[in-house]
Order: C-alpha cells, then structure tokens, then sequence
C-alpha cells in the first residue's frame, strides 16, 4: 500500500479526495492536514510515502512545506495538487524539491496514477504542466536549451533538444517505437505495468504527441531513436 498523506486547506475538497483516496487501490490515506505546518509535522509522525501537497496553503505554503518535508526524508515523494499552472509556481515547485505536479481539475484515475508513478520514482507532469515546461525549455530562434529541470530528472545537452527525456523515458521510446504494448514494455525493462504506463505517459507528454504514432514520428524525424 502507498502511504499517502493529504494537505489541503479546503474543507469540501479536502473530503472529497479523502474519500476518492479511501477507496483506490493499493492506496492508503494515513493522515490529513490543512495548512503546510500541520502538513510538515504529519510527515514527520507519519513517514507517508506521498504527501499530496496544495501550494495555497495557511501558515507555509505547499512550496515551502515541501523543503521541509524534504530537508529531512529525501525519501518522501511530493505529489503537488493545485489550480495554479503558472511558471512561476511550476519551477518553484520543482525546486523545493516536488517530484510531481498535477491540477486540481485532473481525472481520478490520473490522480491515483500519479500518486502511483511518484512513489516508484517515476516523474509525473500534468498535460498542461508539460506543455508550460517545454514553452520555457525551448528556444524558437535557434531550438537551444534554456532551462534544466533536475529534480525531474531532466536533462538536455547544449545545442540539440532531446525534449528532456530521460535514459529510461528513451529506452520506453524506442520500444514504442518498435511497437510495443505497455505490457510488452514492462517485460522488456523488468519494470512493473504501473511503471511502464507512467513512463510512456510521461514520453508523450515530453513529445507532445497524443498518440504512440505521434510520438514514433517525432521521435524518427528528430533522430531520437
């Protein structure tokens, strides 16, 4: 079971995901906070896997709660769950630490699926956080680096774009390319389905490629495989 821990000042949505978390699979809600001091301790007595973090938060901020949180268990994964979608608060994020970052208006089951993919280490970008990503990490005069994102695992090289995939995200690439199911992929890489299916999420939001036929032409004619 992932121990996930919720922090959010809002009472009607607090409850909400309260009981949304009670009843996913291989989930287990061990705490609830509404503001980021009572969060932070939380983490401390609780030792949640993931702490599902809102940003506008009394006391300290999300993004603040997440230094802390993370100044003593590196360990811990910190799921951001906000409204916000602005630059600002999106890199801020990153750099306190966040190893997640998904709206508030997102489905339940991408909700669960993130909380999955940030406790197996995988990277989890809303679409439309992906897309504020890219427009900050892409140069339209010469296609140069602008931006490193690190804590998300993002690395590019100086002078070509490799649209901040990372080793993995490029192995699940190629393997997309060649045809393979999230399954096959799974088998392939020795990783879990969960996993494979957060990778390949991950890569066609990188992409921005709506589907793996979308994403196996950007990734040929860009020469990423």
């Amino acid at each position: 079971m992932i121990k996930t821990l919720l922090v959010e000042d809002h009472e009607l949505e607090r409850l909400g995901l309260s009981i949304m978390l009670e009843q996913a699979e291989g989930i287990e809600l061990v705490g609830q906070a509404e503001d980021g001091l009572k969060g932070v301790e939380l983490a401390k007595n609780l030792l949640p896997d993931v702490v599902m973090m809102d940003i506008g938060l009394p006391a300290i901020d999300g993004i603040e709660a997440t230094k802390r949180i993370k100044s003593f268990n590196p360990n811990c994964k910190v799921l951001i769950f906000t409204s916000r979608d602005n630059n600002e608060d999106v890199f801020e994020a990153f750099q306190s630490g966040a190893d997640g970052y998904v709206m508030k208006d997102a489905s339940k089951e991408q909700i669960c699926t993130a909380i999955r993919s940030v406790s197996y280490g995988v990277a989890w970008l809303d679409p439309a956080i992906a897309k504020v990503v890219l427009s900050n990490i892409q140069s339209p005069a010469n296609n140069q680096v602008s931006v490193t994102l690190s804590p998300d695992g993002i690395n590019y090289e100086a002078g070509k774009l490799n649209y901040g995939l990372t080793e993995r995200e490029m192995q699940v690439l190629a393997l997309i390319v060649e045809g393979l199911t999230n399954v096959q992929i799974a088998e392939e890489l020795c990783i879990s389905p969960y996993t494979a299916k957060a990778h390949v999420h991950n890569v066609l939001q990188k992409l921005s490629a709506e589907t793996r036929a979308k994403a196996t032409n950007t990734a040929l004619t860009e020469g990423l495989v």
